[in-house]
């Protein structure tokens, strides 16, 4: 199927996402591997890690309208080789997204609600943070409140901050699609940020994004 959505949230930053439906061989013929990412590719054993890998390359340059190089640094947080955008990125099962910018810092993340969340809900919820009571709406809000926490973590791209004990998302009632608030407190971080949410088939969304010069988590 490939890109799905391809979202100008303003002037500067994008937001994709690629549905995985094809094979290999397909993905392979979209995109143009450099003789690094051709070796990182061979390593991978299993077929759903290279889907990943090549979807993730194919909706950056559906993005971009060119093919560009991911490079990584010491945290595992990608970059543009040339510099041009900040960029975050998600996969899961049979999704991957994309946000990228050029004056934003950005962090996104999607899971595929598969699992029972609540099961393991102890290691990433705090005290602070209130859980719909609603059966039918409960375990995605869940999920929201995991990805919000992902989105975050990535944005801040900063050693050492705890999932649960770091960062809060503030109370908010759960809809289809909306926005939410969330807080990296640290002994070095008090930042506040908005967060925006969807729900896509059976898959949760939350991405978030920030002007490079407010705030001195970036600094």
């Amino acid at each position: 199927m490939g890109c799905i959505t391809k979202h100008y949230l303003n002037e500067s930053t994008i937001l994709g996402v690629w549905k995985i439906e094809e094979d290999i061989d397909t993905l392979l013929g979209m995109v143009e591997l450099d003789a690094e990412e051709k070796k990182k590719y061979r390593i991978f054993a299993s077929t759903s890690r290279k889907l990943e890998f090549l979807s993730v390359r194919a909706l950056l340059a559906e993005l971009l309208g060119k093919e560009a190089k991911i490079v990584y640094n010491k945290n595992n947080k990608p970059f543009l080789s040339d510099g041009s955008r900040f960029i975050s990125i998600s996969h899961s099962h049979k999704l991957t997204a994309i946000l990228c910018s050029t004056a934003e810092k950005v962090g996104i993340d999607l899971e595929h609600m598969s699992s029972n969340i609540g099961a393991i809900a102890f290691k990433f919820l705090n005290s602070k943070e209130k859980i719909t009571k609603d059966p039918e709406k409960r375990r995605y809000h869940m999920y929201l409140h995991w990805c919000a926490k992902e989105s975050l973590y990535k944005i801040c791209d900063k050693e050492g901050i705890s999932i649960r004990n770091n960062i809060t998302i503030e109370p908010f009632e759960v809809k289809e699609s909306g926005e939410c608030r969330g807080k990296v407190h640290t002994k070095k971080i008090n930042e506040s940020f908005d967060l925006h949410y969807t729900r896509y088939d059976n898959y949760a969304i939350v991405w978030t994004k920030k002007d490079c010069e407010n705030g001195n988590i970036y600094k």
